[in-house]
């Protein structure tokens, strides 16, 4: 069951927020534009940084941990799922909090 831990947190973080996207109903991932703008950036600037960090030996991922799937030749799936749902997570908040205050986003005004 340890292998599966860093899967444990992810999904941990995910179903502390998903469900304001259920109760709240504020349609997050049905607006794919700002979905897309704050995904893309994070994932591809942290996957590049891992890959430097990985490929130099800053640090690595404890395989006894993770489900061993690694992408690309040196990223495990977990990382690449953390920085999509970490990201996501924090979108939910944001709009739970927006829409609780009924105030606009920076890009609705």
């Amino acid at each position: 069951m340890i292998r599966y831990s860093y899967i444990g947190v992810l999904a941990f973080i995910l179903f502390g927020t998903i469900w304001l996207e259920i109760f709240l109903q504020e349609r997050v991932l049905r607006k794919l534009k700002r979905l897309v703008l704050t995904l893309i950036p994070v994932v591809v600037l942290y996957v590049i940084w891992d890959y430097y960090a990985i490929t130099n030996n800053h640090w690595f991922f404890d395989e006894t941990r993770t489900s061993g799937i690694i992408l690309w030749g040196f990223l495990p799936l977990e990382e690449l799922l953390f920085f999509i749902i970490v990201p996501m997570a924090a979108l939910l908040s944001f709009e739970a909090v927006r829409s609780v205050k009924q105030e606009p986003a920076g890009d609705e005004k």
